[in-house]
């Protein structure tokens, strides 16, 4: 670490320069707070003029994702970024990348809704990312970062996993670690990829005609339902493949637990000083952190069921999450959620009075 720099940046700030690092060829968006300083900063960096990565202004999120989805169709390294209701107006193009197969990124720094909301931090989009919120049966790949260093190492990670499994990734942030301002180490810069390197990394893209090769045609659309099942098969198969190495969680201070705190991405941290409160008063709890909302750590959690009395489904929302934690609990402890929603943040005395009450 000696030798690395050591910055102070917002989350949001964190990931536009890792982008920038990692080699991202675009990034097409559109200002929504609490998100806007990606673009902000990427305006401010001018990256186009020392790696030549191509930053543009959007006229509105629709064009924005299907900016994405052409310089996806192409073998590049893209990516978006918005806030909750422009997440919402990603979700067809979303969809398209999906079945396409199309490697991205789309980072979501998630507000406070139903509508328009508030521009206060919030979780409430877990179903949103987690469950497909567009149409059709597809899943993207969802990273939870619960600091800005996460936010940083967590953009080059998104972009390894979206094009191993030609897939759409997300990183499900939020208002606070947006916003938010740590010490952070960016990752090393990354050259981008040559066109030979393009061909050679991505031979499924759309690279134009070459009398050596048919030319790729990137589609979504197949009006043979036969072949069309085949397609759905295929991809089923693959999501599987990821759950089955790609699940990534935290365990804390869980050892000794009595009770489990379950918490993703701002509400873990949370967690961490409620659990120390509550171990000062003699109550035995950890936390079980999903790092990939989807994969969601489904063993994981449901190893619980015969360590711990009880879960205490910590989230930013009415309550989320904790249909998946009651679903691979089976229902053989107690399962609780607590959570404040408007874009207020819970605190940690509050959630110690919510273990008290399982208790």
């Amino acid at each position: 670490m000696a030798d690395q720099e050591i910055t102070l940046m917002k989350g949001n700030e964190a990931i536009a320069h890792a982008a920038i690092r990692c080699g991202c060829d675009g990034y097409f968006g559109y200002p929504i707070t609490p998100q806007s300083e990606v673009l902000e900063t990427l305006a401010e960096q001018k990256p186009w003029e020392t790696t030549g990565m191509v930053v543009l202004q959007a006229e509105s999120e629709v064009s924005s994702i299907n900016m994405v989805y052409g310089g996806a169709g192409c073998g590049k390294k893209v990516m978006t970024s918005s806030s909750s209701p422009g997440v919402s107006l990603m979700q067809e193009g979303m969809s398209y990348l999906a079945g396409a197969e199309l490697p991205c990124l789309v980072v979501n720094v998630s507000r406070g809704g139903p509508g328009l909301g508030t521009i206060q931090p919030s979780q409430a989009d877990y179903f949103q990312s987690c469950k497909g919120g567009g149409h059709g049966d597809y899943r993207l790949i969802v990273l939870a970062p619960s600091s800005v260093q996460e936010m940083a190492d967590f953009v080059d990670l998104s972009f390894e996993l979206a094009f191993k499994y030609r897939n759409p990734a997300m990183i499900l942030s939020d208002g606070v670690i947006g916003q938010m301002m740590e010490k952070v180490v960016l990752p090393p810069f990354k050259p981008r990829r040559t066109e030979e390197q393009i061909k050679k990394e991505a031979p499924w893209a759309a690279l134009g005609r070459d009398k050596n090769r048919k030319p790729n045609i990137i589609t979504s659309l197949e009006l043979d339902p036969s072949v069309m099942e085949d397609i759905n098969i295929r991809l089923q198969k693959k999501y599987a493949q990821i759950q089955e190495n790609e699940v990534r969680y935290e365990e804390y201070m869980l050892e000794d637990a009595d009770y489990a705190i379950v918490a993703f991405g701002s509400a873990a941290r949370i967690a961490k000083k409620a659990i120390e409160l509550a171990r000062g008063e003699g109550i035995k709890v950890g936390l079980l952190r999903p790092i990939t909302l989807w994969p969601f750590p489904i063993k994981q959690v449901a190893a619980l069921k015969d360590k711990v009395k009880g879960i205490l489904s910590l989230e930013i929302n009415a309550g989320q999450m904790v249909e998946d934690i009651r679903l691979a609990v089976e229902c053989k402890i107690p399962v609780a959620h607590y959570g404040r929603l408007g874009g207020i943040i819970p605190a940690p005395d509050e959630v110690v009075d919510a273990l008290k009450k399982m208790m």
